[in-house]
């Protein structure tokens, strides 16, 4: 198949995920086209079968704001006639969803249909979809998708509370790819840059919006430190990041958190981590999460939206109510304090992220690109 990827190129999991499932279909013998203003940032071009088409927004004193949904629905029909693409799969509602419609009606006009994949993520919904000045766009958007599929029940739940959605809505969780998680110990960093030999490591990997309860974090770990070793590696960058600094300082931490920035070493960071808080207002999913738990790190996260279909607990972790940090560090503490209970939840976590590896999730996709390629032929 022909296969077009619209994704957001930054950190984010949705540009992630996105990434990842169109280097794995191209490596199963697929032609897949990257569309989007800017190279993703996980994307490797060293693939006969990966290609990578820029979306250039020219500048126009007219515009206040550069209008990228016109440049993209045009490049879109540009890129589907040259390389004979079969089939659009966008991720995030808007505005991917919105100029995949658009792209589909201009090209509809030359004869040529085709089908649309729309993947809801979560704050394309849940935050920025139901404002009310987008509403009515990506509630049109989702309906004149042809399939539209979701990373959690609790999302697709989400949806068809806030919108009026007629589309049927399938579930697809997101997914890992397990057999990438090796690292050369000869290159990697070694565990005594992050901690000593008797402390814990603790990590939290984010974008550092005040979602994810930035202040929550430090305060688990400052509990956690009162009665065990330990570090936190905070990874990221965002809004809330300075509050953070600026509260480990207040509470004379400072010493026992390294703040890395955004980061391309995240597996040789979860490859040494013990505990991963994961404290958040609501994940649609929680790929944070899972992908901690493919490195064998067991979780303490919120009950919030997706996080108990990934976060089993008692078994890969602990969930607790938004906000309730004592419990949060008290759960910690049940899972640090033994090594023998450690390692049953480190390979508890294991576990339960091998029912996510991408070898099960990816041909849930495949065929249902083949059944959308299907019902135009």
């Amino acid at each position: 198949m022909k296969i077009a990827i619209v994704c957001y190129p930054t950190f984010g999991g949705s540009g992630v995920v996105a990434t990842e499932l169109g280097l794995e279909l191209a490596r199963r013998g697929h032609e897949i086209h990257f569309i989007t203003y800017s190279q993703p940032v996980r994307l490797a071009l060293l693939n006969p079968n990966v290609y990578y088409h820029e979306v250039n927004v020219p500048e126009y004193p007219l515009f206040h704001f550069q209008p990228y949904e016109l440049a993209l629905s045009s490049k879109l029909v540009d890129m589907v006639k040259l390389y004979k693409i079969e089939l659009l799969h966008v991720h995030y509602a808007i505005p991917h969803a919105y100029a995949g419609y658009m792209a589909k009606q201009m090209l509809k006009d030359e004869g040529i249909n085709l089908p649309m994949v729309t993947t809801l993520h979560g704050t394309d919904i849940t935050l920025v979809g139901n404002h009310p000045f987008y509403k009515t766009a990506v509630t049109f958007s989702i309906n004149k998708s042809d399939f539209v599929t979701s990373v959690s029940q609790s999302l697709k739940e989400d949806t068809l509370k806030l919108f009026n959605i007629k589309n049927d809505i399938q579930v697809i969780p997101n997914f890992i790819e397990l057999d990438k998680n090796t690292i050369d110990p000869s290159i990697s960093c070694r565990r005594s840059v992050m901690a000593n030999e008797n402390e814990r490591i603790i990590t939290h990997i984010s974008n550092f919006r005040k979602v994810k309860r930035i202040p929550d974090i430090i305060k688990i770990f400052y509990k956690i430190q009162q009665q065990i070793p330990a570090k936190l590696m905070m990874v990221g960058d965002g809004p809330e990041k300075e509050k953070a600094e600026f509260l480990c300082h207040e509470l004379g931490i400072q010493d026992k958190v390294i703040f890395f920035g955004n980061s391309n070493e995240i597996d040789k960071i979860l490859s040494y981590t013990d505990l991963f808080l994961l404290p958040s207002e609501t994940e649609s999913f929680g790929l944070a999460a899972l992908e901690a738990m493919a490195w064998s790190v067991p979780v303490i996260s919120t009950n919030s939206g997706g996080l108990p279909e990934v976060n089993f607990d008692g078994i890969s972790g602990y969930l607790s109510d938004i906000g309730n940090t004592d419990e949060m560090a008290e759960n910690a503490l049940k899972i640090l304090n033994d090594t023998t209970t450690l390692n049953k939840f480190k390979k508890n976590a294991l576990s339960v992220a091998k029912q996510f590896d991408i070898e099960k999730i990816l041909p849930l996709y495949e065929e249902l690109y083949h059944k959308a390629i299907n019902k135009f032929s």
